[in-house]
């Protein structure tokens, strides 16, 4: 490996673990003995000084860690503190309101009110905290099953489910009408 590649690879792997990293395994990754590997953690320690970064590179026993230079934390307080923007689009919003109304509800059960697929929706609510997995069903296959979260609660509002808007039987109709038409689309395609 080249010099400078090496300490690309050692900046990699830092970044990505996020954690302290021992220094032998490091020396594994790069083919290199433990002399060799603590130099070059040396002079990227020495640039990661000198230059004027956000990172340092901070030494533990028999380990290294990149880590944020304490003058930095005020900045990162501010962007930590300011909460994530979430857009729902409307097919994730459908298919929160089914996950809601329905719970405990399979992916399955979903797809069917829906009448299309709803992995991408229901990746975003999972991602979003506002459903978890609540189990499985008990029916061949063993279906994940879904429900809203506490966080489905503060977002929206309410204290309990029971606090949710009544469905409109009217709307609830046209739902169930517009899936099958859906469905009979696809199957006529």
């Amino acid at each position: 490996m080249e010099h400078k590649n090496e300490k690309a690879v050692i900046e990699a792997i830092l970044f990505t673990m996020g954690e302290a990293v021992e220094i032998s395994k490091l020396s594994e990754v790069l083919e290199l003995d433990l002399r060799k590997t603590k130099k070059i953690l040396q002079e990227m320690e020495e640039e990661y000084e000198k230059e004027d970064r956000g990172i340092m590179l901070t030494r533990f026993d028999d380990a290294v860690q990149l880590c944020t230079k304490p003058q930095m934390y005020e900045d990162l307080i501010k962007i930590a503190k300011s909460p994530r923007k979430i857009t729902l689009t409307d097919t994730v919003i459908e298919t929160l309101s089914i996950i809601a109304y329905k719970q405990p509800v399979t992916r399955q059960d979903v797809e069917r009110i829906r009448g299309v697929s709803c992995d991408h929706a229901i990746n975003k609510l999972l991602e979003y905290d506002l459903i978890k997995e609540l189990g499985r069903l008990d029916a061949p296959g063993r279906p994940l099953l879904f429900g809203t979260t506490e966080q489905f609660l503060r977002s929206f509002g309410v204290k309990s489910l029971e606090e949710l808007p009544e469905m409109n039987p009217i709307q609830l109709e046209e739902f169930k009408q517009q899936a099958e038409e859906e469905i009979q689309l696809k199957l006529n395609m």
